[in-house]
């Protein structure tokens, strides 16, 4: 008698029975975002697994001098980072198309806040990001706190536009690190806001009908099994349609490095860590897509644990486990 295995709901499949075709995110980081947890107006020193420049005289010379801010007057830099932002969609876009056939894409802002800036550049950016070869939308990665109900409706306007490559309405979705549900955690990790500030944004998103991403961190220092887990049920609760997962891991530096060092904290097995997610993955209801299930950087930068070295790896050991509950990869 043959087993009958239930697909795992990932993203991918969500774009493929959405859009008919697959639908590959191109990831954009544009130079002059920040966030407000590292230029010191929300907290100093930025979140405790963050590399910070503080830590390294060689990212100390070579950062920036323009950062953008919500409040600065003017961007002069705005045509240098549209150039940036065709730059690396096209690069990337080409070698998708190569390498998989890809032909619809979403533009993925995610390095650091990507609303912490003026509302004109947000909207000249994100404007010319839905103008590029076969975009079908975007995914714009921040914090709870740097989102404002003026740049809500101005996506939820380019959610109600349709698009031309897809013949659908544009994709619109804010990626939240959420992180953890525990204020204990948060102020620990020194991410600068609480809960209650996640719980808010997340649900006005929703309110402006906006895909919603949540972004969680499991071995987060003095979390247990269950303190994850409920994270993953309020995480649910708060209406998101997908999620990312992935282990903490520890790399140079970092305030988390120091913290390994003195002998604070100790980072999750990979064993524990694939035993939470396996329970949740069960726990998720069918609307929930999954984007991201571990991580892992396999160079000279990480320093712990050394199982998140080689996510192949990682992969293949998750794939088993979720086959012995008969879900399918």
């Amino acid at each position: 008698m043959s087993i009958k295995y239930k697909e795992l709901n990932t993203v991918g499949r969500y774009f493929r029975k959405k859009f008919g075709q697959s639908v590959y995110k191109v990831p954009i980081s544009i130079s002059g975002f920040t966030c407000p947890n590292i230029d010191g107006t929300v907290a100093k020193g930025g979140c405790t697994f963050c590399e910070n420049d503080s830590f390294s005289p060689n990212l100390s010379k070579n950062k920036e001098k323009f950062k953008l801010h919500p409040d600065i007057k003017e961007n002069p830099y705005i045509n240098l980072q549209i150039q940036q932002l065709k730059l690396q969609y096209n690069a990337t876009k080409n070698r998708l198309a190569k390498k998989f056939g890809a032909k619809k894409f979403i533009v993925y802002f995610q390095s650091f806040t990507n609303t912490y800036a003026p509302i004109e550049t947000l909207t000249t950016l994100y404007t010319e990001a839905l103008k590029l070869d076969n975009v079908v939308g975007l995914s714009i990665g921040t914090r709870s706190d740097c989102v404002t109900d003026e740049i809500l409706r101005f996506l939820q306007e380019l959610s109600l536009q349709q698009n031309p490559n897809s013949g659908l309405n544009n994709e619109i979705w804010v990626e939240y690190g959420i992180q953890s549900i525990y204020d204990e955690t948060l102020e620990h990790i020194n991410r600068g806001h609480n809960y209650a500030n996640i719980k808010e944004w997340i649900e006005k998103t929703k309110g402006y009908n906006l895909l919603v991403c949540g972004h969680i961190i499991f071995g987060l220092p003095n979390e247990t099994h269950e303190m994850m887990l409920n994270t993953i049920k309020e995480s649910i609760k708060l209406g998101i349609d997908s999620i990312k997962i992935h282990p903490l891991y520890v790399t140079n530096n970092t305030l988390l490095a120091i913290e390994y060092k003195n002998g604070e904290f100790n980072p999750i097995s990979e064993e524990d860590y694939i035993k939470t997610l396996i329970k949740s993955i069960q726990m998720l209801p069918d609307n929930i897509s999954i984007q991201r299930v571990t991580a892992g950087i396999d160079n000279d930068s990480l320093i712990a644990p050394t199982w998140c070295k080689n996510k192949h790896s990682q992969i293949n050991n998750i794939k088993k486990a979720l086959k012995n509950i008969n879900i399918l990869y």
